[in-house]
């Protein structure tokens, strides 16, 4: 054994918490898949998990290269046991003392000097564990041995019911309440992981604060009052005892206290204008942050306990109305009164190994999403409920989250066992995640409903709400568990599913949609996503290739053999069925494009960048103003990966944006301007087909996010390739608060009408730059004849010149699709997927430049 901790609980009432930190070690043990494992004692750290442990002791290869994530599958199917020892001395008023442990991942039994407190099943429970009678004066010793996911899952499969059908991953993870991404998932690996993945600690007291809920709004039909009810539930007596609690500022100021009894333990308070402040989403106003402190005190005077609490004054509603002039109805979120287009990301773990997430690492994912304009995170139900400071940080930047609980992809069995586990996980879940003023939504699960439709198994007509028996037995958790759980216990709104809404999942005209034909499904063209809009679109995407660092990175060390994209390894770091078929199809569609690595990876990621900046764009067209919110939001699947991969991430696992990341930013800047092209072919009569005419019709708008119309000036430039502008054009602009505005529609200029299908369209490049009133360029798009294909780019003279943190552009020709490098590190530029227009320099911040040269790639720059 290794040196102990010493753990004393000193002789006080005040409840004390000591971390269980010290000391441990760890050993694979003999089990079904490997009997004859031989116990070896390794020294550990927690929390952490089993993977973790062996890379650090050399024990296995790092999984994230090469092919070694097939060299570690056996860590998963293999049982281990960690263990401590501590030395205790009780004091005399510790009446309660329980063992807590935050998490344990997942089939764990847990005891204390040989007794067993306890056996968890659920990796998203924490648990609490009497102890006081099993421990002793002087040393004790503590041992969790952690049986195999994959086993214990299977086991349950089969006892309750047998395979169930599902995406991704293997059946028996629908029996199993662990992070269902473990098992393997169309963007990450086969990684079973298993420990005590969040903290473990003894908490000593007489009387305790089990639960404060806060519920805390803006009132009145200007949101300029406000109300805070509380309700305290203690545990263990409370005679004798009073709480206080205290309502205070950022800076410590006091706003409102109050003293009762324990036993009565609610009450309310109600503020008058001015009193406090209004929290809101970014870009609508500041994010105020108060702390509730409520004491529990005796009648001496003395404090048994403190529980602090973050409260924040916002309403938040999910408006579901009737629309002007389209059917259904909306699906927006509303805000202190104020209707918020939400343009953002959907949210996966950010590693493989949980335990790996240092807390400044979900900073700067959210400080990501920042420099991005986005302002809604959707943390989906394949993964796990959050660390604390993920909502911490969306709380004080003000970006919306929208949580899923943790179901995904499948048919989830419902029975009684399960569905106990499930309520407590639930309720645990809402309880940590309802005092964050930025979770405004509570969803029940990740494409259930799709997997159910897609195999004729969900019956809308049955409203029984008796649902274990049906085909779809999660309807149970779904519909009657989930929704009770997030009534009785918060205020936020509940919906069953993402997607859900209308007639099926994937009604455009009611709830949330998953627009998977690009990519998926029908495998539209990206041009058509203004007619895949639904009322709010949760996810979509399109995949492109990371950093050629992060692809550097994945390979084995000293070996650039597998660097080129139809290499095995290079295949392993794409989880997704079909992906050569479907990177092909689009690039194929759209670019001429080579097979190096380098111009593979460039190609990709400028077709990921024109994909999802079209489709912001064109959905973003859809927020008409009041009763016209046709589409009210747009997340991108996805922000991040769990380790380095081809993925539609658009930053990947080391943070390193993907120019879709700037793309995207762009359309989600306070001020924007959009085009749109078609090809129209009109017959003479409705009887020929050789005689007819083409036009290309063109359609301009503008969109303002902020709750201030603005005057500007569109400047429209059409400039043919080769030849030079062909038309300049001014149009004055109001645009409305909150809203798109359009602006005209016409023929492109300087684009003939054609009578034959062989009059080729001349290469016309129309650039829209929105001005203020000063000159100051609010937004610039340019649109481009499609596909890129068939343009014949001219010999283009881009200048770059470098300063000391920017680098300026021109050209003598528009330019498609810049992305700038260096050789070595990168460096951490402010703009990327650049489109470049004569006259029209383009200054781009970059920070690591160092003096060294920068070199460009673009469509038809010659390296492909």
């Amino acid at each position: 054994m290794y040196p102990s901790q010493i753990t004393h609980i000193a002789h006080c009432k005040m409840r004390q918490s000591l971390s269980v930190t010290g000391g441990w070690e760890f050993t694979q043990i003999p089990s079904k898949a490997i009997p004859k494992a031989t116990e070896e004692w390794h020294p550990c750290s927690i929390p952490t998990s089993v993977h973790v442990e062996l890379i650090k002791l050399n024990k296995i290869p790092h999984p994230f290269r090469g092919l070694a994530e097939w060299n570690v599958q056996w860590v998963g199917e293999a049982d281990w046991q960690f263990r401590t020892t501590f030395q205790y001395a009780l004091g005399k008023h510790a009446d309660q003392v329980d063992l807590v442990c935050d998490g344990l991942d997942t089939y764990c039994d847990v005891t204390l000097n040989g007794k067993t407190l306890g056996s968890t099943e659920n990796m998203f429970l924490s648990h609490r564990f009497p102890c006081r009678e099993l421990l002793l004066e002087g040393e004790n010793e503590l041992v969790l041995v952690f049986r195999s996911a994959w086993y214990e899952a299977k086991k349950a499969e089969a006892e309750n019911g047998g395979p169930m059908a599902l995406w991704n991953g293997d059946s028996s993870r629908l029996y199993s309440r662990k992070a269902q991404y473990g098992w393997g998932w169309d963007w990450g690996p086969i990684l079973l992981t298993a420990g005590p993945w969040k903290p473990i600690r003894l908490e000593a007291y007489s009387s305790r604060i089990d639960d404060v809920r806060v519920d805390a709004k803006l009132t009145g039909n200007d949101y300029q009052t406000a109300s805070l009810a509380a309700s305290v539930t203690i545990a263990r007596s409370t005679k004798g005892l009073v709480v206080h609690a205290q309502l205070e500022t950022a800076s410590g100021d006091v706003v409102k206290e109050a003293t009762l009894k324990a036993e009565d333990g609610e009450w309310k308070w109600d503020f008058e204008a001015g009193e406090v402040d209004a929290w809101w989403p970014i870009g609508y106003g500041k994010q105020p942050l108060y702390s509730l402190k409520v004491d529990l005190v005796d009648a001496n005077g003395t404090m048994i306990d403190r529980s602090t609490h973050r409260v924040a004054f916002r309403n938040a509603k999910v408006i579901q109305e009737p629309l002007e002039g389209q059917p259904g109805t909306s699906f927006l979120f509303e805000v202190n009164g104020v209707r918020v287009f939400c343009g953002g990301s959907n949210w996966i773990p950010a590693d493989s190994f949980l335990t790996e997430i240092e807390p400044d690492r979900y900073r700067k994912w959210v400080d990501l999403m920042i420099r991005g304009n986005q302002n809604m995170l959707r943390v989906w139900g394949g993964g796990v409920y959050e660390a604390d400071e993920l909502y911490d940080i969306c709380d004080e930047k003000g970006i919306l989250v929208w949580q899923d609980f943790m179901f995904g992809c499948g048919l989830y069995p419902s029975y009684d066992h399960l569905n106990a586990s499930v309520k407590l996980e639930a309720e645990q879940a809402v309880k940590r995640l309802r005092d964050h003023p930025s979770v405004v939504i509570f969803a029940g699960n990740n494409e259930d409903y799709q997997v159910a439709e897609s195999l004729g198994v969900m019956d809308y007509s049955d409203n029984s709400g008796h649902y274990m028996k049906t085909k779809f037995p999660a309807r149970q958790i779904y519909e009657v568990i989930l929704p009770e759980v997030v009534e009785r216990l918060s205020g936020i709104f509940y919906h069953r599913s993402s997607p859900y809404g209308g007639e099926s999942s994937s009604d455009r005209t009611v709830g949330d949609i998953h627009q998977w034909n690009v990519w998926h499904g029908t495998q539209e063209p990206w041009s058509n996503w203004d007619i895949l809009a639904g009322r709010f679109v949760s996810e979509f995407g399109m995949q492109g290739y990371p950093n050629k660092r992060t692809v550097q990175a994945w390979q084995d060390d000293g070996d650039d053999s597998q660097y080129f994209p139809q290499s095995r390894v290079s295949a392993n770091h794409n989880k997704a069925d079909g992906f050569e078929r479907r990177l092909e199809l689009y690039l194929m569609e759209n670019f001429r494009h080579a097979f190096d690595m380098d111009n593979y990876i460039f190609y990709t990621q400028i077709m990921q960048a024109e994909t999802l900046a079209a489709a912001y764009r064109l959905w973003r067209r859809n927020w008409k103003g009041r009763g016209k919110e046709y589409t009210s939001g747009a997340l991108v699947w996805q922000i991040n990966d769990c380790w380095p991969c081809v993925s539609w991430a658009i930053a990947d696992y080391y943070t390193r944006p993907k120019p879709a990341f700037f793309s995207i930013a762009r359309e989600l800047r306070p001020y924007t301007v959009g085009m749109a092209r078609k090809e129209v072919k009109k017959p003479r009569d409705n009887v020929t087909s050789a005689f007819f005419e083409i036009t290309h019709e063109i359609e301009l708008w503008a969109c303002n996010s902020t709750l201030q119309s603005k005057s500007a000036t569109i400047e429209l430039v059409s400039w043919e390739l080769h030849k030079g502008e062909v038309d300049r054009r001014t149009f004055d602009v109001n645009m409305a608060p909150n809203a798109s505005t359009e602006v005209w529609k016409g023929t492109v200029p300087g684009q003939p009408v054609r009578t034959s299908q062989a009059d080729v369209p001349r290469p016309i490049v129309v650039q829209a730059r929105l001005l203020d009133d000063q000159g100051e360029v609010l937004a610039r798009y340019s649109n481009w004849p499609e596909p890129w294909k068939y343009l014949i780019f001219p010999k283009y003279d881009l200048k770059i010149t470098e300063g000391s943190d920017s680098v300026t552009l021109s050209t003598n020709e528009p330019i498609k699709g810049i992305v700038l490098d260096v050789e070595g590190d990168d460096c951490d530029w402010d703009d990327q997927a650049i489109d470049l227009f004569p006259g029209d320099d383009q200054v781009i911040g970059v920070r690591g430049l160092g003096g060294r040269k920068v070199v460009a790639k673009y469509l038809g720059d010659g390296s492909a």
